[in-house]
């Protein structure tokens, strides 16, 4: 049961941003003070990705593990309350993610999704460095 009231819960949903998130800055300075440079939110590519690395034709996307439904991970868990609003919206968004996945891939773009809960292991700044500098 949620223990919050409808204007409550609105309001938090309300705060919730799609760009310039924490973990999305959390990457961003992290690249940046390695060195590599970036578009963000390019309009012209599927899904709008948070990064984009125009010379290289790779983008990546930093996922909140409870809005993308990252698999096996413990945030993200289905609501208990208004699961038929729930249920149909973040399902819809891991079919959403999965079809700009395939469309940034056909136009031969390499794409990285990176997690809100990888943010605090160690093995990131490996993980990107090893994506980006890939042939």
């Amino acid at each position: 049961m949620d223990t919050l009231t409808t204007k409550q819960r609105s309001n938090n949903m309300a705060r919730i941003r799609g760009k310039d998130t924490k973990p999305e800055m959390y990457v961003r300075r992290l690249l940046h003070g390695m060195g590599y440079r970036y578009r963000l939110h390019v309009v012209d590519l599927p899904g709008r990705p948070d990064l984009a690395f125009p010379c290289r034709r790779k983008v990546i996307f930093v996922h909140g593990c409870f809005w993308h439904q990252h698999e096996g991970c413990k945030d993200a868990t289905m609501p208990q309350s208004n699961k038929n609003f729930w249920k149909p919206k973040l399902l819809g968004n891991v079919e959403r993610d999965r079809c700009q996945r395939r469309d940034l891939e056909s136009l031969g773009w390499s794409v990285l999704i990176v997690w809100e809960c990888q943010l605090h292991n160690d093995s990131l700044t490996e993980t990107l460095v090893n994506f980006l500098d890939e042939q």
